[in-house]
C-alpha cells in the first residue's frame, strides 16, 4: 500500500528539509531553511513527499512572467528523495504535483534545472518526457 502523500512544507519541516538538502550535497542549517522559505514570494514555494509523517523528498518550483511566451513559465529548480527511498515513484508523484500546481498557476511550460553532473537525474527527467532545450549558463556576481 502507498502511504505516500505530497503536500506544501511549512517552516515545521525546516529540519527534514536541510537533512534532504544536505543529501544533494549543499550545506545548510534548519534555520537557514527556515528563513529562505519565510522570505519566498507567492510565486515560489516548495512541496515534500511524505510517507505516515516523515519528510521522504521534496522540491522547489517558481515561475516567472516573460516577454517571449504568452504564459508564465514554471520551473523545478532543486529536487531530492532521500537515498533509501530513490527509485520507488517519489520523484514521479513529486515532479507530477509540480506540474499540476505549475499549471493552475497559469503556467505553459515547465522547465527543470539540474546539475551537470546529474547523469541519473537527467536519465529521470527524459524518462518523464522532459526535453533537453537550451544551455544555462550561471555567473556568481555576489560575492564583488
Amino acid at each position: 500500500m502507498n502511504t505516500v502523500t505530497v503536500r506544501k512544507a511549512g517552516t515545521g519541516d525546516s529540519k527534514a528539509l536541510a537533512r534532504l538538502i544536505v543529501e544533494l550535497g549543499y550545506t545548510i542549517s534548519e534555520s537557514e531553511v527556515r528563513e529562505r522559505l519565510a522570505a519566498m514570494g507567492a510565486d515560489q514555494g516548495v512541496l515534500v513527499a511524505e510517507d505516515q509523517g516523515l519528510v521522504i523528498g521534496c522540491l522547489s518550483i517558481s515561475m516567472m512572467r516573460v516577454l517571449h511566451r504568452p504564459k508564465p513559465v514554471g520551473r523545478v529548480s532543486m529536487m531530492v528523495v532521500t537515498e533509501e527511498r530513490r527509485s520507488a515513484g517519489v520523484g514521479r508523484m513529486l515532479v507530477e504535483a509540480a506540474e499540476a500546481e505549475l499549471a493552475r498557476r497559469g503556467c505553459g511550460l515547465v522547465e527543470v534545472t539540474s546539475n551537470e553532473r546529474r547523469g541519473r537525474a537527467h536519465r529521470f527527467y527524459e524518462e518523464l518526457r522532459y526535453e533537453r532545450t537550451s544551455f544555462r549558463f550561471a555567473k556568481n556576481v555576489g560575492n564583488r
